[in-house]
């Protein structure tokens, strides 16, 4: 059986928590959500008691599908902290926490973000990433997942991360946009890595390197030729398009246009996605 790509939104990016994300994503014209773990400074605990139950409940009221969990808090901690310290430990810990809440939501992807204090920038912390993620996919798939990484990596470090890792599960989140903030070229980090690309993308655009309001494809972040070029190596379009684009502000008005456009641009693509990317 196939389908058509979802349009999705991130919750760590909506006004309010993940309690309101999904019917917010339904008022917005949204099939599905992508969630954060959460944590200090990034709202609650995805996996607080009674929270899991809640948002399928919420998920299944609003006809939301819940696509996948972020480990967001991983940037304040650093997936590259040395082997043994207390920062890796506690990375692993998180890991194990964003692993057991897609399993209990029952969403295929959960994926580990490298900025900030994970920012991967050098052979040292490309080798200490590739070292916990190993680990977190054999977990992933224990679990029946898709680990994924999302990282501001040159085409060839992205490659060599892919290969340092060295699981069936792993991929890579694509994000339209990051690659531009960071100096990377979009379009040779498709024909890089295509292979390994996750079936969500994230879809984000701005102006000169910075993310703004722009509307999506008013920006400079050629989103739709990188969705173009994705389908051209790969051969099929992602299962869902993710909306990444900062819609804190409330201005529920610009997330609808962009879900407009997010669907317009999708009727370029194929009509039927595999319904399960994995196999």
């Amino acid at each position: 059986m196939t389908r058509s790509p979802r349009v999705g939104l991130a919750g760590w990016r909506l006004p309010g928590d993940h309690f309101g994300a999904a019917a917010l994503a339904r008022r917005a014209g949204a099939d599905g959500l992508q969630l954060d773990l959460g944590g200090p400074g990034r709202g609650p605990w995805l996996d607080a008691p009674g929270t899991i139950d809640r948002l399928r409940d919420d998920s299944a009221t609003h006809g939301v599908e819940l696509l996948g969990v972020a480990g967001n808090t991983l940037n304040d901690i650093g997936l590259t902290a040395p082997a043994g310290s207390r920062d890796a430990l506690r990375a692993r810990r998180v890991l194990v926490r964003v692993l057991d809440t897609a399993r209990a939501l029952g969403v295929p992807l959960a994926f580990a973000p490298s900025f900030r204090r994970s920012a991967i920038d050098g052979p040292d912390d490309l080798r200490r990433t590739a070292a916990v993620l190993a680990w977190a996919a054999r977990e992933a798939d224990a679990r029946g997942l898709l680990l994924a990484s999302e990282n501001a990596l040159q085409p060839a470090a992205a490659r060599a991360l892919v290969e340092q890792v060295a699981a069936p599960c792993f991929r890579l989140v694509l994000d339209t946009y990051n690659p531009r903030v960071y100096g990377v070229d979009v379009l040779a980090l498709i024909e890089a890595t295509h292979p390994w690309i996750a079936p969500q993308v994230h879809l984000k655009d701005g102006t000169g390197g910075i993310v703004g309001h722009e509307l999506l494809g008013d920006g400079d972040g050629g989103v739709w030729e990188a969705l173009a070029a994705l389908l051209a190596h790969a051969g099929a379009p992602p299962g869902a398009l993710v909306l990444e684009n900062d819609y804190r502000d409330g201005d529920l008005g610009r997330l609808a246009l962009d879900i407009g456009r997010a669907r317009a641009g999708r009727a370029d693509l194929p009509a039927t996605v595999p319904d399960h990317p994995r196999s």
